[in-house]
């Protein structure tokens, strides 16, 4: 709404409403944002002989592998598997993301 004067009717806004909204929300993105710092995620690939664990930042932590699925003569399935499993981690990292952003009020996803 203006005003006659051609600015704008702040008469109804509440500014320390909206400062305690913005502090809750800072607040809350800080606890999530916490929580995916102490988190690991861990993905799998080939039924488990390789296994990948990734932190809430989705940086590698460990990597572990079978011996039976090491083959000298095969190194190309092997890296496969292991780039699979990292992304199985790195997805459930970025899942967890998502699922605390929207817990945020007025972020709007």
């Amino acid at each position: 709404m203006t005003t006659p004067e051609g600015g704008f009717d702040m008469s109804g806004f509440d500014m320390n409403g909206l400062l305690a909204q913005a502090q809750a929300v800072q607040a809350q993105l800080a606890q999530a944002q916490q929580e995916l710092a102490a988190a690991t995620f861990d993905g799998s690939a080939g039924g488990g002989v390789v296994t990948a664990t990734v932190n809430g930042s989705g940086e590698l932590q460990s990597l572990s592998i079978k011996p039976e699925v090491v083959d000298p003569e095969d190194v190309e399935t092997l890296s496969d598997l292991i780039v699979a499993a990292v992304r199985d981690a790195s997805a459930k990292a970025t899942a967890k993301q998502a699922d605390l952003v929207p817990k945020i009020p007025g972020l709007g996803f």
